[in-house]
C-alpha cells in the first residue's frame, strides 16, 4: 500500500474514532487552556491566543517554558494538536506527557527532538512505570511536523497505553502486570508541556548544538480534548465502565493493527527491545510478550 492509501486511511480512522469517543459518556473539559491549565514557569515566554484555544511556548537563551493541567486523571484519552519549531530547531525539546509527580513516578511521554535545518524531527516516547524508564522508542515521522499542526494523542486505560499521531498508533504498550510487567494503573497524573534546551543530547547524542542566531524557538499547541476520568481520590470510579475501559479498546482494530504494522516497518529508527547491548542481553520482559 503506497503512502496516499496509508494517508486515506488516516482520514477514515480518524473519523470513526471521533465519531465512537462522543457517543459514549465522558468527561470534557473547556478547551480553553487559561481553565484547563496554569502556567508551571517563565510566563513570560508563554503567549495564549484572546479566546484561550491556543498557546505557544518560546524557548531562548533566557529561558524555556511550561504548562500543567489543573486536574489530574486516571484513565482516558487525551489529545493536543502540536505546531513544532520550525527550521533549524537543534538540541530543542518539546514535551506532551503524563505524569504522577511521585517518586515512583508514572509517566507517558511524547518528546520531540529538533535537528539541523533540512533534516527530519525525531519523535521520542518513554515510559516511566513505578519509577522505572528505559523504555524509549524513536521514529521519523512522515510529515513535516513544523508545517502544520498535526494531532498526537494518549489512549489509556486498564489495558493498554496507545500513542497515536493523527490517529494513527506508533506505539502500544499493554498492560502485562499480571505477568510481572510494570504498567500505570494506580497513580493519577497530570498533562503537561513544555520546551526546553536539550542540546547536551537531543540532537545526535549533543553533538549538535542550539544555535541562538535562530531563535526565538516557538511551539504551538491548540485544540486539546481531555477525555478522561477526573481524579477525586477514588481510583475504583476511575476503573468503572467509561468508554475507554470498555472491550472495543481492550486492543488494536484491524485497521489500527496494519497502521502500527506500517508505522513499525517503516518509521522506526529506535526500539529499546531491540537494544541487546544496553540491557546486556537481559531485555525487559516486556519485550517478548505481545503488543495486541
Amino acid at each position: 500500500m503506497n503512502y496516499y492509501s496509508y494517508k486515506m486511511m488516516f482520514i477514515f480512522f480518524g473519523l470513526l474514532s471521533m465519531i465512537s469517543i462522543r457517543t459514549e459518556s465522558s468527561i470534557v473539559p473547556t478547551a480553553d487552556f487559561n481553565k484547563d491549565f496554569f502556567v508551571t514557569w517563565s510566563p513570560s515566554h508563554v503567549n495564549t491566543s484572546a479566546d484561550g484555544h491556543e498557546r505557544s511556548l518560546k524557548l531562548d537563551q533566557e529561558s524555556g517554558a511550561g504548562f500543567a493541567s489543573n486536574q489530574m486523571f486516571l484513565f482516558g484519552q487525551i489529545n493536543m494538536q502540536i505546531k513544532l519549531v520550525p527550521g533549524h530547531s537543534a538540541g530543542t525539546v518539546v514535551a506532551y506527557y503524563l505524569s504522577s509527580d511521585q517518586p515512583n513516578r508514572d509517566e507517558i511521554d511524547f518528546e520531540f527532538l529538533g535537528n539541523v535545518d533540512g533534516q527530519p524531527y525525531i519523535l521520542q516516547t518513554n515510559l516511566y512505570a513505578n519509577g522505572f524508564d528505559n523504555r524509549e522508542e524513536r521514529i521519523n515521522l512522515w510529515f513535516d511536523p513544523s508545517k502544520d499542526f498535526h494531532t498526537y494523542s494518549i489512549l489509556w486505560n486498564l489495558h493498554q497505553i496507545v500513542f497515536m499521531v493523527d490517529w494513527v498508533p506508533i506505539r502500544v504498550y499493554r498492560n502485562h502486570a499480571d505477568k510481572g510487567v510494570p504498567f500505570p494503573r494506580w497513580q493519577p497524573m497530570s498533562i503537561k508541556a513544555s520546551i526546553w534546551n536539550g542540546d547536551s543530547w537531543a540532537t545526535r547524542g549533543g553533538r549538535d548544538k542550539i544555535d541562538w542566531s535562530k531563535g526565538p524557538f516557538i511551539a504551538s499547541f491548540r485544540n486539546h480534548k481531555i477525555d478522561a476520568c477526573v481524579w477525586s481520590g477514588n481510583a475504583r470510579f476511575c476503573r468503572a465502565a467509561n468508554w475507554w475501559n470498555k472491550e472495543r479498546y481492550s486492543t488494536l482494530t484491524s485497521t489500527q493493527r496494519r497502521l502500527f504494522r506500517w508505522v513499525r516497518k517503516y518509521h522506526v529508527i529506535y526500539d529499546y527491545c531491540q537494544d541487546n547491548d544496553r540491557f546486556n542481553n537481559n531485555l525487559p520482559k516486556e519485550c517478548f510478550l505481545p503488543k495486541y
